[in-house]
């Protein structure tokens, strides 16, 4: 591959970067929270060998703490309103540097939208040193036409990539580059930001006669971001820079492509950069779903095989809430797969059931401690039972990890549907020595892991595209109450229906420190969608997020082998009636809106709003009538037959 690309004519004089040259570097960060991730902190230390002086431009408020981990790292650290993008944060920190600009040979305008160094900054910054020019970038984006943003007629140009520009004395001390940020446009939308800067400002320099070089430039003319769909190849070209999106890109669109997000990921871990800071950033600020499927977050555990280092093993309880005494045993079964001592805590809603449960115990003679605690009341079952009944425990630090299970019938749906549903659970979870020690090794070797879960049931439930149902606004108020502010699934959460889980308690402390009352999840009756109880079933992945522990789902061969098969014929059969991949069927589905019920005036209204939109209106009046013209008739023939 080619290490480096010339931009422009290269009509003006051009330099290379002094041995004894002095670098500056305006680097603008943007959290919502105004807190600082340890990546930010992470490539802002190693760009101290580098840079002679860091100003780090903030858009939007810091924390105390946030400011003062940017002022360990930064030799300036400014604030400003989350206005105009990185662009505007530029200009703002070119602003406070003023004339003292020229004191230095190169600037370096970058932006927080990436990882690294994955690999070393050094390299890099040596070859390009040796070349005359007056700018250069990271890496490029190909010329687009039609413009994605814009009209038609009109193309997004060739351009570096706006989140790494370094600029040399020439330019930057030039009349043109002076006039370019004093006339800088006003950025509302990431339109704005790519039509007004990030598309413009190679070819209106170039066209200037400033010449440049991307360090590297894009791998295929197939593909026009390279660094989004092409990040794990620029990495073992060298490049030290991962960019952020890959891993919260629209899935659809990745599958497409084929941008294995999880192959990005390896190859960070293998070139050493410490992958747990990734997920970190990524917990916080990522839909979980979308997470769980750019970056590939289902671990399928081997029946013979594991990971688990038996010289650390970690402080481990199951708190099962039993309801149906005679499931004790399985439940005790399941719990003795899990490597080393285990405590079991039990919860149970009454005296009878708890004696009986405690007679099972004592006959098993279990390694660990054992204790069965009765509470107050069945309201909210488990949920009830895990977050009151076992509050001190989740709050302490008694323990690494545990395993949230219940007794589960589901006597509600037919009797295929509740057993599958239970093995659902049971299998993925407990399902043998081997597979309950592989994922206790996903926690020791992974710091960064709140809980580990089943996937979302799909065999004899319609959880696909509807996994919200009617709890998604209890789940808004309740992240605005807990002050999670991780951005909500659009379609289905990504959630352990059913609610049994493994877990760090401290990834639970959000739902656990929250004073719950028995009274919040009302009786039997209230044990439907929208309930408090079906709420908290959706919140723990969200909650953990906020503390930026991420979450992963589980599941067997065994249960895959059913699963999948069963996956790829629905998707088959949906796909058959729409065109080419599934992101644009996807996005066909879409434009249609939503079709009701699926009866023929539902796909009439779909097929107007699609290809005749003018007409919806008229459409749906004369379906109106229509019924109102079947409902007279209906009427009038029940008289006719009453005589």
């Amino acid at each position: 591959m080619k290490t480096a690309e010339l931009i422009g004519d290269w009509t003006r004089p051009a330099d290379l970067f002094p041995d004894d040259g002095k670098r500056l570097l305006i680097y603008v960060v943007f959290d919502r929270r105004g807190e600082v991730g340890d990546f930010v902190v992470y490539a802002l230390e190693h760009f101290r060998a580098f840079c002679d002086e860091i100003v780090v431009v903030s858009n939007g408020p810091l924390t105390a703490q946030g400011r003062e981990r940017l002022e360990a790292v930064g030799d300036v650290v400014l604030e400003r309103p989350n206005e105009g993008y990185d662009i505007w944060g530029y200009k703002h920190g070119l602003d406070a540097v003023g004339d003292r600009v020229a004191e230095f040979d190169e600037l370096l305008l970058v932006n927080d939208t990436w990882f690294g160094p994955i690999r070393p900054f050094g390299p890099i910054f040596d070859r390009m040193n040796a070349h005359p020019l007056h700018f250069w970038g990271m890496t490029d984006h190909l010329r687009v036409e039609p413009h994605p943003f814009t009209s038609e007629s009109d193309y997004l140009p060739y351009h570096l990539q706006s989140y790494w520009v370094a600029v040399r004395r020439r330019m930057f001390e030039s009349p043109e580059w002076e006039a370019y940020w004093r006339d800088l446009p006003a950025m509302t939308t990431y339109s704005d930001a790519v039509t007004k800067h990030e598309g413009v400002f190679t070819e209106h320099f170039t066209q200037l006669g400033f010449s440049g070089e991307v360090a590297f430039p894009t791998l295929t003319d197939k593909i026009e971001n390279h660094a989004v769909l092409y990040a794990e190849q620029l990495i073992d070209a060298g490049c030290p820079t991962l960019k952020r999106r890959p891993f919260f890109q629209w899935p659809a669109y990745l599958d497409r492509l084929a941008v294995i997000g999880k192959w990005t990921l390896e190859a960070a871990e293998r070139n050493g950069y410490p992958v747990e800071m990734i997920f970190d950033d990524l917990a916080r600020n990522v839909e979980p779903r979308v997470l769980n499927a750019d970056a590939a977050l289902l671990r399928v555990l081997s029946p013979t095989d594991d990971g688990y280092d038996p010289s650390r093993p970690l402080r481990t309880a199951v708190m099962a809430h039993i309801f149906y005494v005679e499931m004790t045993d399985e439940i005790i079964d399941r719990a003795l797969f899990l490597p080393g001592p285990v405590d079991l805590i039990v919860t149970t809603p009454d005296a009878e059931r708890a004696r009986a449960i405690e007679d099972i115990i004592a006959r098993r003679e279990l390694p660990g401690h054992s204790e069965v605690r009765v509470v107050a009341s069945n309201n909210g079952r488990d949920q009830a039972a895990f977050l009151i009944g076992c509050r001190d425990i989740l709050l302490s630090d008694r323990y690494e990890l545990i395993v949230k299970i219940h007794s589960k019938k589901t006597p509600q749906d037919g009797a295929n549907v509740g057993r599958h549903f239970r093995r659902h659970q049971f299998e993925n979870l407990l399902a043998g020595p081997h597979e309950a020690a592989n994922v206790v090794a996903l926690f020791q070797q992974q710091p960064g892991l709140g809980l580990a879960f089943p996937p979302t049931v799909h065999l004899g439930h319609p959880t696909m595209g509807h996994g919200w149902w009617a709890n998604r606004p209890g789940v808004e108020e309740l992240c605005t109450k807990l002050g999670i502010r991780v951005p909500l699934d659009e379609v289905s959460p990504l959630a352990p229906f059913g609610s049994m889980f493994f877990a760090r308690p401290e990834a639970l402390r959000l739902l656990a420190a929250q004073e719950w009352t028995y009274d919040q999840f009302g009786g039997p009756e209230a044990y439907v969608d929208g309930s408090l109880a079906h709420v908290l079933e959706r919140m723990p992945v969200y909650a953990a997020g906020e503390l930026g522990y991420h979450s992963m789902t589980i599941a067997t061969p065994e249960y895959l082998a059913k699963s999948y098969t069963a996956f790829d014929y629905n998707l088959d059969q949906m796909s058959v009636t729409m065109p080419e991949d599934t992101q644009h069927q996807i996005t066909f589905l879409r434009s249609a809106g939503y079709i009701g019920w699926g009866r023929f005036r539902d796909f009439v209204d779909m097929w107007v709003r699609l290809h005749r939109p003018g007409a919806a209106d008229k459409v749906e009046r004369g379906f109106a009538r229509t019924e109102r013209m079947r409902g007279l008739l209906w009427r009038a023939r029940r008289r006719i037959r009453r005589g």
